[in-house]
């Protein structure tokens, strides 16, 4: 029985978690443990972009995420639920599984795209690098 779930949601596509959320949250509820929601920002002090920012962008921006997240959780997490509100801040697969970690959790859930070949050709789908880098199990849930 998995008790502790993550799920990994871009707050700018609905497709991370239109379909993720209803399972993750079942999950949650037959475990009976937290749900952890878990968004992440890209990684600003990359040297080709970093000098574009002020000083401060990093911090508002990673505070103006947490809030997303937990106006998203309110809005659509079921109140039953004990909801974990988590952000991170660099390349998505390995910072899913650094926090599941962190936060030992027993079950990854992602939403995965429809393939697309050419895309997945460039760039691969971050889904598939956590599934193949975490010594934790994944679930991920086609929409």
């Amino acid at each position: 029985m998995y008790t502790k779930i993550l799920l990994a949601v871009d707050l700018n596509h609905d497709s991370s978690w239109k379909t993720a959320l209803p399972t993750a949250m079942e999950m949650a509820r037959g475990g009976g443990g937290p749900l952890h929601l878990l968004a992440i920002a890209p990684d600003f002090k990359m040297a080709l972009v970093g000098s574009y920012f002020s000083k401060d962008f990093e911090r508002d921006a990673l505070k103006h995420l947490y809030a997303e997240l937990e106006k998203f959780a309110a809005t659509h997490v079921d109140k039953d639920l004990n909801v974990e509100i988590h952000i991170a801040q660099g390349a998505i697969a390995s910072e899913v599984v650094r926090v599941a970690q962190e936060h030992s959790v027993d079950l990854i859930v992602m939403a995965s795209h429809p393939p697309d070949e050419m895309r997945e050709f460039l760039v691969g789908s971050n889904a598939d690098r956590v599934v193949r880098h975490s010594p934790i199990s994944v679930l991920v849930v086609r929409g």
